[in-house]
């Protein structure tokens, strides 16, 4: 019966990844890069402050590749824009989903 039970838990478990997974990117690389180490140093340094970590990485982006970014961190939302092309970058980082696009 234990087995059974050890089996039933392994299913059931998160796998939470502690790398960035890029879903979807139409930025350069160089721009990738970049916007990647920002919203990794964002979302280490204030853990679940979710709101703090965008505003953070909303601040980056717009002080290196000029204003309008937007920015939304979260465990589970759906997201439909519009943007610039060459500006989208959608990724996950752990539990977060990230989505990082300018207007």
């Amino acid at each position: 019966m234990e087995e059974f039970a050890d089996a039933k838990e392994d299913e059931n478990k998160k796998i939470i990844h502690t790398y960035p997974l890029v879903r979807v990117c139409d930025m350069s690389d160089e721009m990738k890069t970049e916007s990647i180490e920002v919203i990794i140093a964002a979302c280490e340094k204030h853990g679940t402050d979710y709101f703090t970590s965008a505003k953070v990485i909303k601040q980056m982006l717009d002080k290196k590749y000029e204003p309008k970014w937007n920015v939304v961190v979260g465990e589970a939302f759906g997201i439909e824009m519009t943007y610039q092309i060459n500006t989208c970058l959608y990724m996950f980082f752990g539990n977060l989903g990230i989505c990082a696009w300018k207007i």
